[in-house]
């Protein structure tokens, strides 16, 4: 009982901050704390407590130091005018007719390249909502297709934090990974496309002035070459370049682009690369292109550290063992993929973070892929096409809230956010209906280790 209490406590804590705006960390701490002065008691030693602990960080500590390039390289691309770039020519091809899924493409764009979704939605996800504002198309049809735009990329993107996460707990190569994602869904990514041209046609965009369009070339200079740091990620991604070489090469470009093209001081360009970009609080455009740097992604990579330090707790302890177990009962060759997403489910109503669904999701369903000696890399993709895009469609899951808020608009996005539904949807059809599809991926003999 006294376990059933805790894990309420935390909730309601992780709850009350999301919804107070307090970072996630401080309750995940205090969650932590709780658990572990429950297990205490119960007579477990603290040594024993500790070395859980430490085998889940063990688990992220690969992925830190990426994390904290990505935060340096986004913050280059936002001084070396790459990312006020892409909106600037994106907002450009934008056809009036066909609003909404523009919207969609062009937010996808560029969360495939940046890959964040808090970013995304924070610039081009922004200066969209603006001009859907401004003519007057259905907000919450806009915010769901650039929120759905949002994921496309944080989900499959050699910047993503969330994939790197993900390919670190499961072992798998992460460019392997990408190209499992590109397979798994597409089908999702096509009929998004159409549902939300379906809905361009009924809440088309009126022909408006788009003061952005005047306002980022004032700020910053938009020159071709600007989309030299994106051309090289997309470039050695697609040649298998190591993640940490790309990221540096990406990053290197961007810094020369800034103290040349954009004229700023080397003082300038550091002090971005550290704390993240601030224009003046005069200039038009301070509340779109912002963010980004060294210490941004410090406080991230603080709540991966809690998060994998409780989530291997939990999984020492057997918490969810029960979960488990239940699922597996459940659970067959067809209906293996359809416990995911219910643990992915309940993972990211009860962890209130992308991050805490995703470790969740692995250690409850990691025992049913090994018992049908199911591939590493299966596990992956089916994390990725579920914890991952189910955590936004939460209404107190800060996966979705966060990017909400951004673009100034609420919950009511949620039935709008098309691929977030389709993705898990067409998955499970064609691992249940159609077993014999090639999204699903090859069974091999090698199981996931425990």
């Amino acid at each position: 009982m006294g376990i059933a209490i805790a894990l309420t406590v935390s909730f309601v804590g992780l709850l009350l901050a999301v919804q107070q705006g307090i970072s996630i960390f401080y309750p995940l701490l205090g969650a932590l704390s709780l658990m572990t002065a429950v297990y205490w008691r119960r007579g477990v030693g603290l040594r024993p407590l500790l070395g859980q602990m430490k085998q889940g960080v063990q688990q992220s500590s690969g992925v830190l130091s990426i994390l904290m390039l990505i935060g340096v390289v986004v913050a280059s691309w936002l001084v070396s005018g790459t990312v006020p770039a892409l909106v600037f020519y994106g907002l450009k091809l934008i056809h009036p007719q066909w609003f909404l899924v523009s919207a969609f493409v062009l937010t996808g764009m560029v969360s495939a390249l940046l890959g964040t979704s808090f970013g995304s939605a924070g610039t081009i996800g922004l200066a969209l909502m603006i001009m859907a504002r401004g003519a007057d198309v259905h907000e919450y049809w806009a915010a769901g297709a650039v929120i759905s735009g949002a994921y496309v990329g944080d989900r499959c993107s050699p910047m993503s934090s969330s994939a790197h996460l993900v390919a670190t707990i499961t072992g798998t190569d992460i460019y392997r990974n990408l190209r499992n994602m590109m397979i798994t869904g597409w089908g999702a990514l096509a009929l998004s496309v159409l549902i939300y041209g379906a809905a361009s046609l009924r809440h088309p965009l009126s022909i408006v002035e788009n003061p952005l369009l005047d306002s980022i070339p004032t700020t910053f200079v938009i020159h071709p070459i600007t989309l030299l740091p994106a051309g090289l990620l997309v470039v050695l991604t697609l040649c298998r370049l190591p993640v940490r070489r790309t990221l540096i090469i990406s990053l290197g470009s961007a810094i020369v682009l800034a103290l040349t093209l954009q004229s700023q001081s080397l003082v300038t360009v550091i002090t971005t690369l550290v704390l993240g970009l601030r224009l003046p609080e005069t200039d038009p455009l301070s509340d779109i292109f912002r963010g980004g740097g060294f210490w941004a992604m410090a406080q991230v990579c603080g709540v991966v550290l809690v998060s994998t330090a409780l989530a291997g707790l939990l999984s020492g302890q057997g918490t969810f063992n029960s979960v488990g177990h239940g699922l597996a009962r459940w659970s067959g060759k067809r209906g293996l993929f359809g416990s995911t997403v219910f643990a992915g489910g309940l993972t990211s109503a009860f962890g209130c973070t992308q991050t805490i669904a995703i470790l969740l999701t692995q250690q409850i369903t990691q025992p049913l892929y090994v018992a049908s000696r199911t591939s590493q890399e299966q596990l992956a993709v089916d994390i990725e096409n579920s914890a991952v895009v189910i955590a936004p469609l939460i209404p107190w899951n800060i996966a979705g809230l966060v990017p909400a808020t951004v673009i100034l608009t609420d919950s009511g996005f949620i039935p709008y956010a098309i691929y977030l539904y389709l993705l898990p949807i067409c998955n499970w059809l064609f691992r249940a209906v159609l077993p014999n599809s090639p999204i699903r991926l090859e069974r091999t003999e090698r199981s996931i280790s425990m």
